[in-house]
């Protein structure tokens, strides 16, 4: 007998009913959004310019978004991965605080620093000109929300790999940087991509930060969250439209599950 079944047979019968529970809470939403879809007007809604539009901006936007996250991100982890103190305390809190504010208020944070009339934005209009309600502006709300993903999941994947072998390639000769590029990053490749994927999924469904600080302009700031929001309670309120918009990007998100589940779950196969 494998150990996986001795596992499930140390699981108390119990628990199998709230278990079993839990799926169906999971699931029965997606069933009622398939069930509830036009199938014969999906093709058409699909690829109507709204919903091409606003896909395409929330693959461009969650991509660029998530390359500034690596930017930033990778550094902080490391950081907070090998060091100790108080002061790793506080970054982490600081770090995490984006996963428990409302996004709504992520967005108006972001306003009143980059804004018109905020902290810097006065300075950032005379000089690069308006970052609110532009396509920046969505890449920057993304990266806000998304950023925590990406730091919190790649210090848990250094910290799991340990500081043995770069000791082990400093004591031979090798630079710093040589061990971060030859040693490190080789080391917690898994953990990157998954944090990565995570960080990307993440930005693509962001929907609060994005709508108060860069708008709901078609084309310009319109991502798919905002999309379907607006075909569902907007002037012209299109029900089809917003399902239809809902299971393409359940679609996408399918796909990001797929490609993140060999890497962050290593030993299924």
């Amino acid at each position: 007998m494998s150990q996986s079944d001795l596992g499930a047979r140390s699981v108390p019968r119990l628990l199998i009913v709230p278990a079993v529970v839990g799926v169906l809470f999971l699931l029965m939403p997606l069933v009622a959004l398939v069930a509830k879809a036009d199938w014969p007007a999906l093709p058409a809604a699909i690829t109507s310019q709204t919903s091409r539009q606003a896909l395409w901006l929330s693959l461009r936007c969650g991509v660029a978004a998530t390359v500034l996250c690596l930017i930033l991100g990778v550094p902080m982890a490391m950081l907070m991965a090998r060091s100790g103190g108080r002061w790793v305390v506080l970054l982490r809190g600081l770090t995490t605080l984006p996963l428990v504010l409302p996004p709504m208020v992520g967005g108006i944070a972001l306003l009143y620093l980059l804004g018109r009339g905020g902290l810097i934005g006065h300075y950032m209009l005379t000089t690069i000109g308006q970052i609110p309600f532009t396509t920046t502006a969505v890449v920057i709300a993304e990266a806000f929300v998304s950023l925590p993903f990406l730091v919190l999941s790649l210090e848990g994947s250094l910290r799991t790999a340990g500081t043995r072998f770069e000791v082990v390639a400093a004591t031979l000769g090798a630079g710093r940087w040589t061990v971060f590029r030859r040693v490190t990053l080789p080391l917690v490749g898994p953990g990157l991509i998954s944090a990565t994927v995570l960080c990307f999924a993440r930005a693509l469904g962001e929907f609060g930060a994005t709508a108060l600080f860069a708008g709901n302009y078609p084309g310009i700031t319109q991502t798919m969250p905002l999309a379907i929001y607006e075909a569902f309670n907007g002037a012209g309120v299109d029900q089809d439209s917003a399902i239809a918009m809902s299971l393409l990007l359940v679609l996408v998100s399918a796909v990001i599950l797929v490609l993140i589940r060999p890497w962050r779950f290593p030993g299924i196969r």
